[in-house]
């Protein structure tokens, strides 16, 4: 009597590529849902490749993995797309940057100086290479303060009611994703992209699959009717980072990340 072999579960479709914002997604949820999914990415790491997408430095990543349980990035582009970095040290990745530090020119006294008197504005006071950041009050500040920054050659994005970012013409998180991914030759079908607020909305606008996680700002959700591969996940943070990974195919259902509710 001939036996039959029990089918395999679902392979994965493809390798993962996760390219996902901090604060607010890859940092939201609670204790128990980041925890969940750290521990899956540790134990895929042969198939995933983390890259963390953020406004925040170079510094502050090297602290985070080092004194708590978010897993190293395989890569970090940071300072809302002004730094590429990689490696054991995460170091910035000179070759790759030299574009965008063309693009910015030295700007920063003389953006500063042009930004001194203007209502609503206080600078934050980290010593960015390739940007300018400001904590805004949105009753304060005016249009012409924005017009002001574009009119000088440079964008200027709003994101959270509380963060003004003086960036490079045409430099942010999506443009500086692809560029690095090109470099690297990774597919875009290998891609997820994860993000929370108006400063992940170059990511989106990528095309690649996302993910809008349920804690998202508000103002950046009626801009992803127009990108059908954008899931707006209902979980907040990491949560919602697993339940997009299901939904677009990532992973199969034996290694979906199981999360707490």
């Amino acid at each position: 009597m001939s036996r039959t072999t029990p089918p395999m579960p679902p392979a994965p479709r493809r390798p993962l590529v996760l390219a996902t914002d901090l604060d607010g997604t890859f940092l939201g949820g609670s204790d128990a849902q980041r925890l969940a999914l750290y521990r899956w990415i540790e134990a895929h790491r042969e198939r995933v490749t983390l890259v963390f997408v953020t406004g925040r430095d170079l510094p502050f990543i090297r602290t985070l993995v080092r004194d708590t349980p978010v897993p190293r990035p395989d890569y970090v582009i940071g300072d809302v797309g002004t730094t590429i970095a990689g490696g054991p040290g995460i170091e910035p990745m000179e070759e790759l940057e030299q574009p965008i530090a063309q693009a910015w020119g030295d700007a920063g006294a003389r953006m500063r100086a042009l930004l001194a008197h203007e209502p609503g504005l206080r600078l934050q006071e980290t010593p960015f290479r390739y940007r300018l950041s400001y904590y805004y009050e949105p009753a304060a500040l005016s249009p012409a303060t924005v017009q002001k920054v574009r009119d000088a050659g440079f964008d200027c994005l709003l994101s959270a009611d509380l963060y003004l970012d003086v960036l490079p013409p045409g430099i942010s998180k999506g443009p500086t994703l692809l560029r690095l991914a090109g470099h690297l030759g990774w597919p875009h079908e290998s891609l997820l992209v994860a993000g929370d607020t108006l400063n992940d909305l170059s990511l989106f606008r990528t095309g690649l699959a996302g993910v809008a996680v349920g804690n998202s700002e508000p103002a950046l959700l009626p801009h992803l009717a127009q990108w059908p591969r954008v899931y707006r996940s209902p979980a907040p943070g990491a949560a919602g980072i697993a339940d997009a990974l299901h939904h677009h195919g990532f992973v199969a259902d034996h290694l979906n990340p199981r999360l707490p509710s």
